[in-house]
């Protein structure tokens, strides 16, 4: 791994989360570090990460579940899962819920940098999403400025319509589930959040109507898919 990595570390036993991550950080990379499946789930929404490392069993949320969330609002981001087991079934788990690989405690540092350089040179697409970057037909979208670029024209987000059209970006002709969404930006899936997503999605139409090639599309009964033909 040449290029400076962005992982998000969520381990629940401090001292390997702390080691693994003093570890991945001496080896050129950045290393974010949380203790359950909850705050790395948030974490993972607020940022943009090159590279996820799950442990299995953690309290308020496990790695399964957390992996299942994230892969609503981003299927291509890679995901190795840590675990004390080594259970067959739970491998397959693993995998079934959008896993890229697996690791079984005790293990080497040294095999885990070759996994994910295996993984990363597998799955890296586009170098302009690893910066927080996505072209959106003649649109440029820039997270990390909260910009929105067409020509000479720049729209600045609201941080809800940062959050949400990055979603769709990771999704592009894709469908982004609407409670996964919800969720991801408001932290719950009820009535009165999703009125005020619907309104949210009509401003980005508003600011996306000057490229005809693209669009927001509803989903019936899924949610929502950033079309761009």
């Amino acid at each position: 791994m040449n290029k400076k990595t962005k992982i998000l570390l969520v381990e629940d036993d401090p001292n390997l989360g702390t080691l693994l991550s003093e570890y991945l950080v001496a080896k050129g990379n950045e290393c974010t570090l949380r203790t359950n499946g909850q705050e790395g789930f948030e974490t993972f929404v607020k940022g943009t990460f090159d590279f996820l490392i799950l442990d299995v069993m953690m309290p308020v949320k496990d790695g399964f579940t957390m992996a299942k969330e994230i892969r609503g609002i981003d299927k291509d981001v890679p995901i190795l899962f840590l675990t004390a087991k080594s259970l067959k079934e739970d491998t397959l788990q693993g995998f079934n819920v959008g896993g890229d690989d697996y690791m079984t405690k005790p293990f080497s540092m040294e095999e885990l940098l070759v996994r994910m350089g295996a993984i990363l040179r597998r799955t890296q697409g586009n170098e302009e999403q690893d910066q927080g970057t996505y072209n959106v037909g003649t649109y440029q979208f820039d997270f990390n400025q909260r910009l929105l670029i067409n020509g000479v024209d720049e729209q600045k987000l609201t941080t809800k319509e940062n959050a949400l059209l990055k979603l769709l970006c990771k999704n592009i002709n894709g469908v982004l589930e609407r409670n996964h969404a919800l969720n991801a930006v408001w932290g719950d899936d009820n009535y009165f959040n999703g009125r005020s997503m619907d309104v949210y999605i009509a401003k980005l139409r508003k600011y996306l109507k000057k490229d005809e090639n693209v669009e927001i599309v509803n989903v019936h009964g899924k949610g929502f898919k950033l079309f761009v033909k």
